[in-house]
């Protein structure tokens, strides 16, 4: 980097970095249960993403907060992309071959 990109960026403290920055809002994902067709809002703690070397095994799966039911559900690109970056946990499955 040179001087000219860095010049100005002297001696700041992390809390003058932050002042003024607002506290966020937790991200929630909307989900639907296909057992008891129950609608609700998940927190991204609630919901664990698997990544595999396929659309065949790349899913999202949580339990469902009305009837208890182990839900899984196919994940594409789209999914994957604001799954990941709304904070859910992301589990890299590796093939055997």
């Amino acid at each position: 980097m040179s001087d000219s990109a860095t010049s100005g960026v002297r001696g700041i403290s992390v809390a003058a970095a932050f002042a003024g920055m607002r506290s966020v809002a937790p991200v929630v994902f909307r989900a639907g249960c296909p057992d008891c067709r129950g609608r609700f809002e998940l927190a991204a703690g609630a919901l664990r993403l698997a990544i595999g070397a396929s659309s065949r095994t790349t899913f999202y799966s949580f339990t469902c907060p009305e009837c208890g039911a182990a839900v899984r559900k196919p994940a594409g690109e789209r999914v994957v992309e604001l799954l990941t970056g709304g904070g859910v946990r992301t589990l890299r499955l590796h093939s055997t071959v």
